[in-house]
C-alpha cells in the first residue's frame, strides 16, 4: 500500500507498507538511487526512542553515504 513521497532539497523517498512478509513493514525507497530498506515495528520503535545525538549521528551523510568504497554504488 503506497503512502506517498517525502521529499526535501536533499532527498526524495517513496514510502509504502509491505505486507508480503509475516508482519507488515515499512518499505522505504531512495528515489535517487533505487535503494530499498524495510523497517519492521521493532526497528521503527527503536528510531522513535533514539536519543537526539544518536539520531544526528545516523544523519551524517559522510558516515555511509556518498563514499567511494560503498559496495552498493
Amino acid at each position: 500500500m503506497s503512502i506517498g513521497i517525502v521529499a526535501s532539497e536533499f532527498a526524495q523517498v517513496a514510502i509504502s507498507v509491505d505486507t508480503s512478509a509475516h508482519d507488515a513493514r515499512l518499505r522505504l525507497e531512495d528515489l535517487r538511487t533505487g535503494r530499498v530498506r524495510y523497517l519492521d515495528a521493532l526497528e521503527l520503535e527503536t528510531i522513535v526512542w533514539l536519543r537526539e545525538e544518536h539520531l544526528r549521528g545516523l544523519l551524517d551523510p559522510s558516515a555511509d553515504r556518498w563514499r567511494e568504497d560503498d559496495p552498493l554504488r
